[in-house]
């Protein structure tokens, strides 16, 4: 068989189309173009969402009504018209002539807004405008029921905000707030909520009046309404002008009227955050004294059982405490007791509200007075509670009521707070360990609590605090250093535990507070010569030194403790000044090494003992104390005794000596050099004449062992001077011309 050969179709005739056409043409003309009803069933999201883009009125109502459907099922349905182009084409239906059409497009947009990305498209699309106009009088409640749903989710967002302000959305929503519809009363305060976040919003509020409307919403008969319009009023109230209007309007007694009722409990707690800013305004202060609602509040706040309403009534207080004339007013009303009651209640966060109140009512003297027998006791309990936020708490309040106050000080002490208080010094929270050391540091005035103090192991548990990389916790450490450092044991044990290393760090400080503290701190060590020895070698002068110098950095502390400093370590003070005031006290241990230079750290006298002799000026030291170094005397040191004995047998003669010494001294040749790697000055410490009893040789009843007079030794009536060198032990004379001098010698005081 052969192959098929497919026939091909052959075309219609020319004439037919035309002919087709003209009969088309004519139809049209009578009106019978248009098909009959047409029933189109789709399962299809795709294809009901292109016709959206139909002409006709009926298909965009039956597909938004779909679509609604669709949308309402979950989070999932509306991701998927969103991917699928539905949410641009439905932003254009909100204009539509047809009512229907926009009625369900604006129900379909209203859903949708509740998801984020479609939220972002909508501000990119721009339809705030053609949102806001659907909120016209003569729209229909369905219409304002979900316009206002769809602004009161993109209202969650600052950009939404700011695009509804800018279109006036606000006038139209307070409007709303009258409706008789419920839904539109909730998605419209819950869109005026959002945007009071703003403070351009609130204030356009004031101007528009909205504080009536909204205090209407408190009468409703739906929680979620009055919810709203709560915290609605809670915001606003943030203003001044906004709890005028509100006191002007009889708010006080639409939320005391929410407070007194019992079925309302659920809105207590945002109706105390409302009354909360009310009480920050004087008038309306004044206005709920008089009235005695200030009473009911506190009454309220002491018997109700619900934590949150406690908590809320502590945190009223606390805020309008601020102010003194407020402070006085609840004094006046006995506010401590109910505060104190809070203290006891099982909630930590009823506790620390109660506590941070109590902290600001002691800035008023009456109220201070007032904790001193009741609520010191309780806090000091709360310092051993194991919630570290309530110890925190409890220590802020600790450490208001013990400043300058000793009557608390003491109250605190006598309830046993010393020891939690130092517990405390160990905590994670900086904060805490802040406010124990403040009080600790108040205790440490009275000497009989420091004593106690420092048996408790008080110089070791600083330790932690000093190392702190917080500048508020090293402040009151050095502040408590500060004050209970005043004795020598006290001193030793912190030295013995390694606080001295932190303190002098703490000079270094960039915070002035922490660098004030630091220095009255190493001003009070430095006390005793041990103590500034050992400050010394920590660098603590030269950092000092530094502090005075910047006009910026230096403080009167900082200047007091390099005076300290130098002062209890009079061996430093003369080999960098030169000198010694009239009021320094030579004892044993004192010794002139000679000058140094600025920067050059003075070395202690037993490393200078480890040094070998070398041909620099002997180290002259104070020792009362027999040696048994000493050598034996020969005649000449004997003949050399008795003539400086004339030369100083008075205290004329002494002070003439010391003069001629000053004027006329010269140094040798050995002694005028200088050793660079040392920094010290060989040359002559020489005595000045700044201050009266300012030289070595001003020392009543001091015998020096002396060396050979030599050719002079026998011309008594003549002014001598000691030789720089004392030489002690030694074992050979050495050539003339080369005299060795061992760096330590020795001055006997008899």
């Amino acid at each position: 068989m052969g192959k098929k050969i497919k026939k091909e179709a052959e075309p219609p005739p020319k004439d037919v189309l035309p002919r087709n056409l003209q009969r088309l043409n004519t139809m049209g003309a009578a009106g019978n173009l248009y098909f009959d009803p047409l029933t189109i069933e789709s399962k299809k999201v795709a294809t009901v969402v292109l016709m959206l883009n139909s002409p006709e009125e009926e298909i965009l109502a039956k597909a938004c009504e779909a679509i609604y459907r669709f949308a309402l099922k979950g989070e999932e349905n509306k991701a998927t018209l969103l991917e699928l182009g539905a949410v641009e084409p439905l932003t254009k239906l909100l204009t539509h002539e047809d009512k229907i059409v926009r009625r369900n497009a604006t129900m379909i947009l209203g859903i949708l807004a509740s998801n984020n990305d479609v939220k972002k498209l909508l501000r990119e699309l721009d339809v705030m405008s053609s949102v806001i106009a659907q909120l016209a009088p003569e729209e229909e409640v369905l219409i304002h029921e979900f316009a206002t749903l769809c602004l009161a989710n993109m209202s969650a967002e600052y950009t939404s905000k700011v695009q509804i302000y800018e279109h006036g959305g606000l006038e139209p929503l307070i409007r709303l707030l009258a409706s008789p519809d419920p839904d539109v009363k909730k998605n419209s305060i819950e869109c005026i909520y959002n945007l009071a976040q703003d403070f351009q919003c609130r204030a356009m509020l004031q101007e528009l009046n909205a504080i009536p409307s909204i205090l209407d919403l408190l009468k409703s008969e739906y929680p979620i309404i009055q919810l709203l319009a709560l915290k609605t009023l809670g915001v606003i109230t943030n203003d001044k002008e906004a709890r005028a209007m509100l006191r002007d309007n009889q708010g006080v007694d639409h939320l005391i009227k929410v407070l007194e009722t019992k079925e309302l409990n659920d809105l207590h707690t945002e109706a105390l955050s409302v009354m909360a800013n009310c009480l920050e305004d004087m008038d309306t202060l004044v206005l709920i004294q008089q009235t005695g609602i200030l009473k009911k509040l506190l009454s309220f706040a002491e018997n109700s059982t619900i934590p949150d309403i406690q908590k809320n009534a502590a945190k009223a207080i606390t805020k309008a405490a601020y102010d003194p004339e407020i402070r006085k007013l609840f004094h006046e009303q006995e506010v401590e007791k109910c505060l104190v009651a809070l203290l006891g209640s099982e909630n930590d966060g009823t506790k620390i509200a109660a506590c941070q109140a109590i902290s600001v009512m002691c800035e008023n003297s009456g109220s201070k007075e007032f904790f001193n027998n009741q609520g010191i006791p309780q806090l000091i309990q709360l310092l051993k509670s194991d919630s570290e936020e309530v110890r925190e708490a409890a220590a802020l309040a600790l450490a208001n009521l013990t400043t300058c106050n000793t009557a608390n000080v003491i109250a605190a002490a006598e309830a046993d707070g010393i020891d939690p208080l130092i517990n405390i010094l160990s905590s994670n929270r900086d904060g805490a360990i802040a406010n124990a050391a403040t009080v600790l540091a108040n205790m440490a005035m009275q000497e009989p609590l420091r004593v106690k103090m420092q048996n408790h192991d008080v110089m070791h548990a600083l330790l932690g605090p000093l190392c702190s990389a917080n500048t508020v916790v090293q402040s009151k450490a050095a502040l408590m250093v500060a004050t209970t450092a005043c004795d020598v044991e006290a001193r030793t044990e912190l030295r013995n535990s390694g606080g001295l290393e932190p303190l002098v760090e703490l000079l270094c400080s960039k915070n002035d507070e922490v660098r004030r503290h630091a220095s009255w701190a190493v001003m009070v060590c430095a006390n005793d010569e041990l103590m500034a020895v050992e400050l010394f070698r920590l660098g603590a002068l030269d950092i000092l030194e530094e502090i005075n110098l910047s006009v910026s950095r230096k403080n009167k502390f900082s200047e007091a403790a390099y005076n300290k400093l130098l002062n209890n370590y009079l061996s430093l003070k003369y080999s960098l000044t030169g000198y010694l005031s009239s009021s320094n006290i030579i004892n044993d241990g004192f010794y002139d090494y000679g000058r140094i230079n600025p920067g050059t750290k003075l070395l202690p006298l037993k490393d200078l003992c480890l040094q070998e002799p070398s041909d620099l000026r002997a180290v002259l030291l104070v020792n009362s104390k027999s040696s048994d170094v000493s050598p034996p005397a020969s005649m000449e040191d004997k003949s050399s005794d008795i003539g400086y004995g004339r030369s100083i047998s008075s205290s004329s003669s002494l002070r003439r000596v010391s003069k001629e010494k000053t004027n006329t001294r010269s140094g040798s040749p050995t002694e005028d050099k200088l050793e660079p790697t040392s920094g010290r000055n060989t040359a002559v410490s020489k005595s000045t004449t700044k201050e009266k009893g300012s030289s070595l040789l001003k020392l009543h009843r001091r015998k020096f062992l002396l060396p050979p007079l030599g050719e002079n030794s026998g011309h008594f009536d003549q002014p001598y001077s000691p030789p720089d060198a004392l030489i002690l032990n030694q074992k050979q004379q050495p050539p003339a011309g080369h005299l060795k001098v061992h760096p330590c010698a020795v001055v006997i005081v008899e």
